[in-house]
């Protein structure tokens, strides 16, 4: 059976990057991989990381066009979808799909899907996930092979550059707080930052490149940083872009690894005995207790917990399926976890795909849902738990003076707060809106709020409401 012809793109597309609409004509002549992504979602982050590294390696035989297709209500907005797209800067044509025309046009029905079209313009193979790179790069190379050389006279697709200001931060995300010491992740500049309160930066952690590089701080490399924790002398750093765990010794300054091999995967629990062996899946966040270190990987929806005294690797919690399940250890399942906090024998996990927050006894692996009711479950109500409702977050933080916990509401651009032992979800009334937060530390009645789409910090007192913009690097 003959493979059929691609349609034409539907005309209610708009083209993020590009200065007019992409048609099919367009892309006749090379190979074309054309990509149904979401722009929240870690599979296809890790899916258009594979399809920009093939574009780079097989050069002008391959197209590459990415279509955005949204899952919550603010991603329908193509300003933010936009956004979210330039944490990461590639190469090839991106669409944004409001309305899902492109979606059904093309019969996609998983994010993320890739469709391979031939110089013909025939859609020849769907892959649906986020398989290995090697898979999708057979297949590519064989379509490729078996080209016919053919003139093509299109007019040839034109790129913009969505720019991000020229500010001192770019997508800043993770945030710690040790003492009079504030530290900032500063992730598409591909460091950390050590800042006294009012803002001053003191030390750097990282070259400022993109890299995985362990040494002194100004030689170091980090990728695409996301969340840390600090403890005494020694923060700890989710090296989301790398698949590892960082280790940063404020003593000296020195970086090295926890674990991580620089490629995605799922573990063998064990001992550590070569940091770099051991496989991680786009960690986002991490947190400490007791000696332990919690880290969730929102590639493969698991919480792992690594003891660092006896350099043991083992699986908390996480079946490793996309969605909001209750159980013990595997038998609990994760919807991209991408928030951490961890206090005696109880660690939260903030599910950003899953709207919900949920909670794990260490002791038992017990995991409970304290806020959410499934994958396709979201928006935003304020009141008793089973009523109450978030849209992706992205950061949740424990109050050291009071039993609740604070809650980057991302998809709202809001503040939430979760009382403990049973308590109502509620707005914390801010005198201006955020943008998109995606990070958060709490003491002595100051939250710090990484407002990661304004490139920003702010500094909320709690006891007035009072929000002010901390001039990090100013």
């Amino acid at each position: 059976m003959d493979a059929p012809l691609a349609p034409e793109f539907p005309a209610s597309l708009d083209w993020l990057n590009t200065t007019e609409p992409v048609r099919m004509a367009q892309l006749r002549g090379k190979v074309c991989a054309l990509a149904f992504i979401n722009a929240g979602s870690a599979w296809s982050t890790q899916r258009l990381n594979d399809l920009a590294h093939l574009h780079a390696r097989h050069g002008e035989r391959l197209n590459v066009v990415a279509v955005h297709v949204p899952k919550f209500d603010h991603e329908r907005d193509a300003r933010r979808a936009g956004r979210r797209l330039r944490r990461q800067k590639f190469d090839f044509p991106i669409a944004h799909d409001s309305d899902w025309a492109a979606w059904q046009q093309f019969g996609v029905d998983a994010w993320p899907t890739v469709l391979l079209i031939d110089g013909e313009g025939r859609i020849c193979e769907r892959v649906v996930g986020d398989g290995p790179i090697r898979d999708l790069d057979a297949r590519v190379a064989a379509l490729i092979a078996a080209r016919v050389p053919r003139s093509h006279n299109a007019r040839p697709i034109a790129l913009r550059r969505g720019n991000e200001p020229g500010l001192p931060l770019r997508f800043p995300v993770g945030i710690a707080l040790l003492g009079r010491y504030l530290y900032v992740v500063d992730s598409n500049h591909h460091r950390v930052l050590e800042c006294d309160l009012g803002g001053r930066v003191l030390r750097q952690f990282g070259s400022g490149g993109p890299g995985f590089i362990d040494g002194p701080m100004e030689l170091a490399a980090f990728n695409r940083p996301h969340g840390i924790a600090v403890e005494r002398d020694t923060l700890y750093v989710a090296d989301s872009g790398n698949h590892a765990v960082r280790r940063i010794q404020l003593r000296t300054g020195d970086v090295d690894t926890v674990c991580g091999a620089g490629r995605p995967g799922t573990p063998a629990a064990g001992a550590i005995q070569d940091a770099r062996a051991i496989v991680l899946d786009q960690p986002r966040s991490i947190a400490l207790a007791a000696g332990r270190l919690f880290v969730a990987t929102a590639g493969d929806n698991r919480i792992w917990d690594i003891d660092l005294g006896r350099r043991e690797l083992s699986l908390l919690a996480g079946s490793g399926a996309l969605e909001v399940t209750d159980g013990i250890g595997e038998a609990a399942g994760f919807a991209e976890p991408v928030s951490l906090a961890a206090v005696q024998q109880m660690v939260y996990v903030c599910d950003a795909a899953g709207s919900a927050v949920r909670s794990i006894n260490v002791r038992t692996r017990q995991v409970q849902t304290l806020i959410g009711q499934g994958v396709w479950d979201f928006g935003r109500a304020d009141g008793q738990r089973a009523d109450a409702r978030l849209q992706q977050p992205q950061a949740i933080a424990l109050d050291p003076d009071a039993p609740r916990l604070w809650i980057a509401d991302s998809g709202n651009d809001a503040l939430r707060v979760l009382r403990l032992g049973g308590g109502e979800l509620g707005t914390f009334e801010l005198p201006r809106p955020l943008h998109a937060p995606s990070g958060l530390a709490v003491g002595n009645g100051i939250v710090w709020i990484a407002d990661t789409d304004a490139h920003a910090v702010l500094r909320l007192d709690t006891a007035n409401g009072g929000m002010s913009h901390i001039p990090i690097g100013e």
